[in-house]
């Protein structure tokens, strides 16, 4: 099959204070014309690194290309490598030739710009159109990329649309020069599995109606397995393993692959423990890797998978014990202002009406679109938000008629994991400083010395190290910074942890590794959780029961595995419908399909 771009032996490297660090170490891969390469692998793996280089977009400095060739074909059947070419030669290529979609939509759309014109400007500097032309393309765009009123659209400023909204104008203006090559990096990673699934079917769609080639990027093997036809996995800025999506899946060669293969949480079976990378390899000191279990990954998930009796014990324990919250017809109403005094000329009504309740040592999963008032809910429990309506009753305490001084005191026992760790944590104070202040506020322990001896308890208890205490947050991965979180949450030893999409921003392997911790915690500590998430497999894992929310209320909730195996709702079908399932049979179906 004829290749439309060949990377051969591309090193990148940035230099630090310290060192030089080698992102890209002697990648060499292909991208045949008309298919679609998948590149897979952990944050820091260089994935992205790759994609920037192959589009000459490394920052320099810090910075560079240190060797190797990018050959792009033309139309003549010629080869450019792209990597010799002068900024200005390099211009016709990246947006013209070669289309690319950014991870974060909301920081690659300017937001002083209204959507349309960022299009527009795109087809007037490669394409020559003028100002009605490019306006009417698009217009085209817009419904290409199946955008609601797209007329309206194009005059909507990027805070006034939603995340896969968003998304698709990048795909849009990715899309405006008909690009032979388009580059989708991480392009679903902060979507709802719903909004996910809508954009995989989009970028399949619009390379089968154009004919060209794609260079998707992901963490995640489920989505790979949706899309890709060619899977390339790297670990430490090399290529560990490639080869077809079908051999890569049923045959896995390299520890790192089968570690990816297996840490995503299941939907047909309940594990007690996810594996993680960790439990496949181990680098050795002089940088090789071995491999720490040999064996298929499905005989490692069967010994692994939780027991009807096991299952039938915890149901009992929970059935037995007391309940520990109580919410019943919670309702949190924001009003629409609108003229000039800003009168209320309406309401959105984000919660309306949720009741449900949650035993001692229970996991209660809330899952739902973004949207559809999970969150608010969560954060309402707490007073976070002050609720419109409704009644919240925590351990025999009515929460909504507290006084403030009584509430500080109650939230002692209710604490919060955010979804974005380093936007919850101080980025000025260290992670000692934070858990020491939020144990003196609370009056925890008579000395400095004894809450040190303390933190530095709870931040091994989490996985981390006691030396730890004098790093700031931005010293941390994205992991690590969630374990700080949940080590700051479990501070105040609280009976209730309303997890707020506390992993949904994580690498499915490091995802795999907070996610055992949690359970770990709660099995060791009788930690009772809210959890929510907007993705049903991570929820299902966690959970004994789930709440499935849709436009502010409860649509169903009941058992996790029986609400799995028999949704009553077209909505819940819908979410599970939804979730990727990398399993070799849906690969082989997808290719018969094809």
């Amino acid at each position: 099959m004829t290749p439309l771009l060949r990377v051969e032996h591309l090193v990148t490297e940035f230099r630090t204070e310290d060192r030089i660090v080698r992102a890209v170490d002697d990648v060499s891969f292909v991208i045949p014309r008309g298919k679609t390469v998948g590149i897979v692998g952990e944050s820091g793996s260089g994935k992205s690194v790759t994609a920037l280089s192959i589009m000459r977009l490394i920052p320099t400095p810090p910075g560079r290309i240190v060797s190797g060739a990018v050959l792009f074909r033309d139309g003549d059947g010629t080869e450019q490598d792209l990597l010799s070419l002068s900024e200005e030669q390099m211009r016709y290529y990246r947006g013209n030739r070669i289309g690319m979609i950014f991870q974060e939509p909301m920081t690659s759309l300017n937001p002083v710009f209204r959507c349309g014109d960022q299009v527009a400007e795109a087809l007037r500097i490669h394409v020559g159109m003028d100002t009605e032309q490019a306006r009417q393309r698009t217009l085209e765009l817009f419904e290409e990329v199946q955008l609601p009123r797209p007329e309206v659209m194009l005059n909507q400023y990027p805070h006034q649309l939603s995340g896969g909204q968003k998304q698709r104008v990048m795909i849009a203006m990715a899309m405006a020069c008909n690009p032979d090559l388009l580059i989708a990096d991480e392009p679903t990673t902060a979507l709802d599995v719903t909004v996910q699934a809508t954009i995989l079917d989009l970028i399949k769609r619009l390379q089968q109606t154009h004919g060209m080639s794609v260079l998707f990027i992901t963490h995640d093997l489920g989505v790979v397995a949706e899309i890709a036809d060619e899977v390339v996995v790297m670990y430490r800025g090399r290529i560990v393993e490639q080869g077809s999506v079908l051999d890569v899946f049923a045959r896995p060669q390299h520890p790192y692959t089968k570690g990816l293969l297996a840490c995503r949480p299941r939907l047909d079976v309940r594990l007690r423990v996810l594996p993680t990378v960790h439990d496949f390899m181990e680098e050795q000191p002089d940088g090789t890797i071995a491999e720490r279990i040999s064996g298929d990954v499905e005989m490692i998930i069967r010994e692994r998978a939780e027991t009807d009796a096991d299952r039938s014990e915890r149901r009992r324990r929970i059935e037995q014990s007391d309940v520990l919250l109580e919410v019943e017809d919670l309702a949190v109403h924001f009003p629409i202002r609108t003229g000039l005094f800003s009168r209320v000329s309406g309401w959105v009504k984000a919660v309306d009406g949720v009741s449900f309740s949650v035993r001692r040592g229970e996991t209660l999963g809330l899952v739902g679109e973004s949207g559809c008032g999970k969150t608010t809910t969560g954060r309402a429990v707490l007073r976070l938000i002050e609720p419109t309506a409704g009644r919240v009753v925590f351990d025999g305490h009515s929460v909504l008629s507290l006084s403030k001084s009584e509430l500080t005191s109650l939230r002692r026992h209710m604490q919060i994991i955010f979804q974005d760790p380093y936007s919850s944590l101080n980025p000025r104070l260290t992670v000692g400083s934070a858990m020491m202040e939020v144990l003196k506020v609370h009056g925890r322990f008579s000395s400095d010395s004894e809450r040190r001896e303390y933190i530095e308890e709870l931040l091994v208890k989490v996985g981390l190290e006691p030396h730890h205490y004098h790093n700031y947050p931005h010293e941390f991965s994205g992991g690590q910074r969630q374990r700080i979180c949940i080590a700051r949450a479990l501070a105040l030893e609280p009976k209730l942890l309303i997890c707020d999409e506390s992993v949904s921003a994580l690498d499915v392997s490091v995802q795999a590794q907070v996610l055992n911790l949690l359970v770990r915690l709660r099995d060791e500590l009788g930690l009772t959780y809210i959890f929510i998430s907007h993705d049903l497999s991570v929820v299902k894992f966690l959970s004994d029961r789930i709440a499935v929310m849709h436009a502010g209320k409860i649509v169903e909730i009941g058992d996790a595995d029986e609400l799995y195996r028999h949704p009553r709702e077209e909505y819940t079908r819908k979410l599970i419908s939804a979730i990727p399932t990398p399993t070799v049979e849906t690969i082989r179906h997808r290719y018969q399909a094809a």
